[in-house]
């Protein structure tokens, strides 16, 4: 599963605001999306930012 269905699966949970990245992580942690997990605790700029505008790019750890 990509980075992205792992954001939209937890987004569809409806669980918490997508904003509020510790409990996305918590969320995902418990959906068992440790690479989700991973990524937004090791690029949380990036996270936020396809958050905020949707672009694919910034869940691309080769493109900084």
């Amino acid at each position: 599963m990509s980075l992205k269905e792992q954001i939209i699966a937890v987004r569809d949970s409806g669980k918490t605001n997508m904003l509020d990245s510790r409990t996305v992580q918590y969320i995902a942690s418990e959906m068992n999306f440790y690479e989700l997990v991973i990524f937004i605790e090791e690029h949380r700029d990036r996270y936020s930012k396809f958050i905020f505008t949707g672009d694919e790019k910034y869940l691309s750890v080769s493109d900084k």
